[in-house]
């Protein structure tokens, strides 16, 4: 009965030793980081390649596609962005004022590890730009608008600080250029160039467009400032024109507009009318040149509005509103405005041509009277000769 016990006891140890020892565990699965992480500049003012190789020992896994984690970030940001890709290097745009953090590892997909992903330890590399210049050397308020989406113009103030003879030089990139072009048309503005007019730039809506201003100065460097925005985020259209507003009835109102002018699709537009009520004014916004409204007051005396446009969120992530249009006005009793308008003219004519005419008159009457004495004096004469 003893050895009965202890066969069974034999044969259960057996079973769990065959089988656990048949199947891999994946704590005993490693897999080596990537070699050779770094950040490339190619030169295009943030837009930024980075590139590894595989890792080491890879012979194990070569019926597994390899794939790596990437993360990475400007430094003082909260978030990381997460890329997983097969390929050897990745490229995105970073903002250049600020340095550059990045980790990746390699994963092992679950087919290749009987169900559980297996990831490396990370390899981690940094990037900064070569410091220079103290940072209020920087040029100020850099503001930069897409004119009706046609022409680009830029305009910044001189750093706090820097010497008399510091120049500034804008230098400007986007996917599609072999290479950073410098600005052919600068704003000049006591000498130093505070502003750059861009020529007609192919192709470069739906893209980042990387700026770099630097400056050279004999007494002391100064640093360069980075920037990165998409040209439809920036577009500031014409005014709408032609404004038009009729009172239907006694209550209803059109308010009608035409689109600007331009290249920019009659979809992309959001429009804001501000409408007046004698003393009340109030403010909406729609996608269409057209609205209809309702007076507050049959006893409304002066209707007007004028409207501006802006890129909408169809077309654009943000946009800057256009000047507003000339003023449109409709203003009741204007049969009254007319009438004043007419009759005070006519009475100062009808006032000139009486005075005109009474002194016609009385210089014919007192011409007339002097023929009369004429005469009679003749007549006298003449008896008195007789």
């Amino acid at each position: 009965m003893a050895f009965i016990h202890l066969d069974v006891r034999c044969l259960y140890t057996l079973i769990i030793c065959t089988t656990f020892g048949s199947m891999p565990s994946n704590a005993e699965l490693k897999v080596n980081p990537p070699q050779d992480f770094e950040i490339v500049d190619p030169g295009y003012l943030g837009y930024l390649s980075l590139q590894w190789q595989p890792p080491l020992f890879l012979d194990n896994f070569k019926e597994c596609t390899i794939e790596y984690e990437l993360k990475y970030r400007n430094i003082d940001s909260k978030h990381w962005k997460t890329i997983i890709t097969k390929n050897l290097h990745y490229k995105d745009g970073f903002d250049l004022n600020k340095g550059i953090e990045a980790k990746i590892h390699t994963l092992l997909p679950a087919q290749c590890t009987n169900g559980s992903e297996v990831r490396s330890s990370w390899s981690e590399t940094t990037y900064w730009t070569s410091p220079r210049g103290n940072l209020e050397t920087k040029i100020q308020d850099m503001d930069c608008v897409y004119y009706n989406w046609q022409y680009l113009l830029c305009s910044w103030k001189s750093g706090m600080g820097v010497h008399f003879d510091t120049n500034y030089q804008l230098f400007y990139w986007y996917e599609g250029l072999n290479h950073a072009i410098q600005c052919t048309d600068y704003i000049n503005v006591n000498g130093k160039n505070m502003g750059c007019r861009f020529p007609y730039l192919e192709s470069s809506d739906y893209k980042d467009f990387y700026i770099c201003v630097n400056g050279s100065s004999e007494s002391h460097p100064i640093r360069p400032s980075y920037f990165i925005f998409q040209l439809q985020n920036i577009v500031k259209p014409l005014p709408p024109d032609y404004l038009s507003l009729t009172v239907k009835n006694s209550e209803e109102i059109n308010l009608k507009w035409s689109m600007p002018k331009g290249p920019i699709p009659a979809k992309c537009f959001i429009y804001e009318i501000e409408f007046t009520e004698d003393d009340t004014t109030w403010v909406t916004t729609t996608v269409e040149n057209e609205i209809q409204i309702t007076r507050t007051s049959n006893e409304s005396q002066k209707l007007c509005f004028l409207v501006r446009s802006k890129v909408n969120m169809y077309c654009s992530d943000d946009g800057i509103w256009s000047e507003w249009s000339d003023e449109q006005c409709w203003k009741g009793d204007i049969w009254k405005e007319t009438l004043v308008f007419f009759l005070i003219p006519f009475a100062f004519v009808s006032l000139f041509v009486l005075v005109i005419t009474c002194l016609l008159l009385y210089k014919q009457r007192a011409l007339l009277k002097m023929i009369f004495h004429t005469k009679k004096e003749v007549f006298s004469h003449q008896e008195t000769f007789c």
